[in-house]
């Protein structure tokens, strides 16, 4: 399991450290999905980058909580193990294929950087390795691809390289951060069918960031949807989509465009999500909610709502499922 305990992040601004994720609790587990959802601005990207503590290098630091890999803490790693466990036990799929990948080195030399660090396989047998690799994610022209660099190559294959690099490492775990964001709606499809492909063949936990419905629905076993640096509701992807019980998933929901008749208007959600620092009091998502009073000045927690897994931060559940 990779746990995710009661973490609070801060991030710098105008030289100051200021809250931007709080006290939040994910669990992954192996051969299942965990969707992480909500508009840009959430703190989603933010939770996944602290899932390898890459957010360090830009100033996040953790307030309080901790991230536990098989019950073993990142936080109290050393650096040489935290090396491993990024592209080893723990493999990220950044969300722009465009820039992931370092212009001035080769296909082939970023792939065999992955297998170099996480395996014991000789130079030969980390070449086969590399072409097996990019056959996984469907592209059959092994060895022209490996000696061409990033900018030769298409979106979709980019991805396609950055999933192999993934997988290079033999992870038990995968992040994928936006994986069709900048994707063409038929390359979308593709990826999102490889990756499932991969995630089921392997049996490997992934957290899929996103704020695609669409997405969640074709991928996703359970559901976690963020706002404003915490979680509002998290349940089953049948909980979820059948039972949305907190104002702001049933209007993102709500959103989706497959739920307008034809010629009708989308629907929107009024006014931005809130920066970190102007949460104010109570529920941070009152300002935009039509369901809003008084009460909602007062914090609430995430608590189960009815019965099993499904939890949800509002006390107006009973009215939003009216």
């Amino acid at each position: 399991m990779l746990e995710i305990r009661n973490l609070s992040l801060s991030i710098p601004i105008s030289n100051q450290a200021v809250l931007a994720v709080s006290e939040l609790s994910l669990s992954l587990t192996e051969g299942s999905v965990l969707a992480l959802v909500g508009e840009s601005g959430c703190g989603k990207s933010l939770t996944a980058q602290s899932m390898l503590r890459l957010g360090e290098y830009q100033g996040v630091r953790r307030v309080e909580g901790d991230i536990l890999l098989h019950n073993q803490s990142l936080f109290s790693m050393p650096d040489k193990q935290l090396r491993q466990v990024r592209g080893g036990s723990i493999a990220m799929i950044f969300q722009e294929p465009m820039t992931a990948l370092n212009p001035v080195f080769s296909i082939g030399s970023q792939i065999l950087e992955v297998i170099q660090l996480h395996t014991d396989l000789n130079p030969q047998q980390a070449h086969a390795r590399a072409l097996e690799l990019l056959v996984d994610v469907g592209l059959q022209d092994g060895k022209s691809l490996l000696q061409q660099y990033p900018d030769a190559l298409s979106g979709g294959m980019r991805q396609r390289i950055l999933i192999a690099m993934a997988m290079a490492g033999n992870p038990e775990f995968i992040i994928a951060d936006e994986p069709t964001t900048a994707l063409d709606v038929s390359v979308q499809k593709r990826i999102i069918g490889l990756l499932r492909t991969l995630q089921q063949d392997k049996g490997l936990g992934m957290l899929l960031v996103t704020h695609d419905f669409g997405l969640v629905a074709e991928m996703a076993d359970e559901v976690a949807v963020m706002y404003a640096g915490e979680i509002i509701e998290q349940g089953s992807v049948m909980d979820i989509f059948d039972f949305p019980a907190h104002p702001y998933t049933k209007a993102l929901m709500n959103c989706r465009p497959e739920s307008v008749k034809h010629g009708g208007r989308l629907a929107v959600i009024p006014g931005k999500v809130p920066a970190p620092g102007s949460w104010g009091q109570g529920c941070r998502f009152k300002s935009r909610c039509t369901f809003a009073t008084d009460a909602c000045n007062q914090h609430v927690a995430l608590e189960t709502w009815q019965q099993g897994t499904h939890q949800v931060r509002c006390i107006h559940v009973e009215a939003v499922r009216a």
